[in-house]
């Protein structure tokens, strides 16, 4: 008789040892548990102890942790008709673990998904050089896009990007010969552009020079001075320009004052041998 009590003691407390262990749940700071009543939501609980009741409620973990989802490599034919190997990663989280339970079966999947497709959408509406130029724009868009699907189901996309764009190999060395070409323009127009402003300075030089003799014969020392310090076996002199002016100028008063010394020409008298007007008469 008291073995069978002590037995039937010993079960109750089983019983209710596992009723307690099935009625106590914890969750961490980064879950949230969705409870069911019957089949009913009754909300969502956490972080922290919390009891449910055994075999009525049933709870559902939802992490609301940042999640990084990589978009596996699409073929995507741009607007202008290349065709890429394009691949991304995705952030979202679950903001209400309600929606995200109820709304949608997986919402891990379903995101993946939606964003897939609309990674090989928008991309295939913009141009090769847009999506190479213009890519912070373009996971801007996706990001948009794609957080609006997901609202209803309560994840939240943070952030979407465009990881590696693979291109054909003809369009690899189309765009390194256009790359080359772009930078021989470049070199030319600098190039110009440093040979137009050396002509300027240079001129403006001249002008200087022109307007201060001094100077420029200050200018011929200082060249005299940096050839003889070369160990050359010629010196050249140069010739100041105001002393070939100041020859010129000598040669042409010279020139002039001998036509102002110059006698006349004789005039011619008139002939004795011609007979004087009327002597025919």
């Amino acid at each position: 008789m008291n073995e069978a009590l002590l037995y039937g003691i010993g079960a109750a407390v089983l019983v209710v040892v596992l009723l307690l262990v099935a009625a106590i749940k914890i969750v961490n700071e980064y879950e949230r548990g969705v409870i069911f009543r019957l089949g009913r939501v009754i909300g969502a609980k956490g972080p922290g102890l919390f009891f449910i009741i055994p075999l009525i409620d049933k709870m559902v973990k939802v992490n609301l942790q940042t999640i990084t989802a990589d978009i596996p490599p699409q073929d995507v034919i741009t607007k202008d008709n290349v065709t890429l190997r394009v691949n991304a990663v995705t952030y979202f989280n679950v903001v209400d673990p309600v929606r995200a339970v109820v709304a949608i079966q997986n919402y891990l999947v379903a995101t993946s998904q939606i964003a897939q497709t609309t990674l090989r959408s928008i991309l295939g509406q913009v141009e090769l050089d847009d999506l190479l130029i213009k890519r912070d724009d373009i996971n801007t868009e996706l990001q948009q896009i794609i957080d609006g699907v997901t609202d209803p189901w309560g994840v939240k996309v943070t952030l979407v990007e465009v990881k590696d764009v693979e291109l054909p190999e003809t369009m690899r060395r189309a765009m390194g010969r256009q790359a080359e070409a772009e930078r021989d323009r470049r070199a030319k127009v600098i190039h110009a552009q440093g040979e137009l402003e050396a002509a300027s300075a240079l001129g403006e030089a001249a002008r200087t020079l022109d307007q201060n003799p001094g100077a420029m014969q200050l200018r011929l020392l200082s060249t005299m001075s940096e050839v003889s310090a070369e160990k050359n076996s010629t010196l050249i002199f140069p010739v100041p320009v105001e002393l070939l002016r100041f020859a010129q100028a000598t040669a042409d008063l010279a020139d002039q004052n001998r036509r102002s010394q110059a006698p006349d020409a004789p005039t011619a008298a008139p002939d004795d041998r011609l007979p004087p007007p009327g002597a025919d008469d």
